[in-house]
């Protein structure tokens, strides 16, 4: 038991120092010489992008916007996927097993027919054109 408690020292070390820190930052914010209770007009103000609001927030916008947004989520997010996959499958050592790499290769390659698939049918359907 002793033995266990000395391997693990330093995280417990560690884990004091982050809760040490963070409680003396909390701390420090509530001094007034540290950050001075003004508060103006400017910092009263909504932010909009860095620019003065000057009409009224509820416009409609194109849903365009959203479209594109989502579409890049998507793609960019599941093309993500495709690292994990690449690293372990070509690892020397501790990458997947020799059994298993003809599944996972043959689901990998489902997946990229998938995600092509999704694609074409995006740039088909006009998802794409910025009109």
């Amino acid at each position: 038991m002793e033995q266990q408690v000395q391997n693990f020292f330093p995280v417990f070390a560690y884990l004091g120092v982050v809760v040490c820190l963070a409680l003396s930052i909390l701390a420090l914010t509530h001094l007034p010489y540290i950050k001075p209770w003004k508060d103006t007009t400017v910092k009263s103000m909504p932010y909009e992008s860095g620019m003065d609001p000057v009409e009224d927030a509820r416009q409609h916008f194109d849903v365009k916007f959203y479209l594109i947004a989502i579409l890049f989520l998507i793609f960019d997010v599941e093309l993500l996927f495709l690292y994990p996959w690449a690293v372990s499958a070509y690892a020397k050592t501790g990458g997947i097993p020799l059994e298993l790499r003809g599944i996972v290769f043959g689901s990998m390659v489902a997946f990229l027919v998938l995600m092509a698939i999704s694609y074409i049918y995006e740039w088909r359907r006009g998802g794409f054109r910025w009109r």
